[in-house]
């Protein structure tokens, strides 16, 4: 009977529709062509907040094993993801963040590294999706329990810490894209 009540809550809509997220936001870190950056960041800020959206609605678990869980994310998988990250925002890579611990200890903002940010919502995020790509049912209940809790207290505050700096390149990048269409578009009616 609890067999098919945690099959219940690891099929259930909500949990398929975050499991499907998180495959695209996984997808999305491991692509070889990134593209330009502010493709990357247009992709980037619509993901992240349907990340995040999707793991609000997610089912309340409890832990059913005792096995610790596997984790499929090594080294040099977050190191890969941190370096792309970082290669794409380049000079951009840091930014100022209020909302992290050491913060209470100074007067001064702290440097955060959205690459770092990212790969550190993206180690869990993957190491959830894992096991349900290899369809180990017996560890999907803990393993979304690990992911729901992590969220609450770790990757879901620094996912809407990164949005802000996120969001602004995008948008500053995306005018500056403006100015250079319309500096072309001047020229082109030159010709005419």
């Amino acid at each position: 009977m609890a067999e098919k009540e945690n099959e219940k809550i690891i099929y259930s809509p909500s949990v398929i529709e975050f499991v499907t997220v998180c495959v695209e936001f996984c997808a999305f870190l491991e692509e070889d062509e990134p593209g330009s950056r502010h493709e990357w960041l247009g992709q980037i800020i619509r993901i992240l907040p349907l990340l995040y959206l999707k793991a609000t609605l997610l089912p309340e678990t409890i832990v059913l094993n005792d096995e610790p869980l596997e984790t499929f994310v090594n080294e040099d998988d977050y190191n890969r993801v941190a370096i792309k990250v970082a290669s794409i925002m380049g000079e951009e890579n840091i930014y100022l963040d209020v909302f992290v611990e050491d913060m209470k200890y100074s007067e001064t903002p702290i440097s955060v590294s959205i690459s770092e940010d990212i790969a550190d919502i993206y180690q869990d995020i993957r190491n959830f999706v894992s096991v349900y790509q290899y369809n180990l049912t017996a560890q999907m209940n803990d393993a979304l329990n690990r992911c729901v809790e992590n969220f609450r207290s770790y990757w879901g505050q620094k996912l809407v810490n990164v949005m802000r700096p996120l969001h602004a390149l995008y948008y500053r990048d995306d005018q500056f894209w403006d100015i250079e269409n319309e500096e072309e578009l001047n020229l082109d009616n030159l010709w005419d």
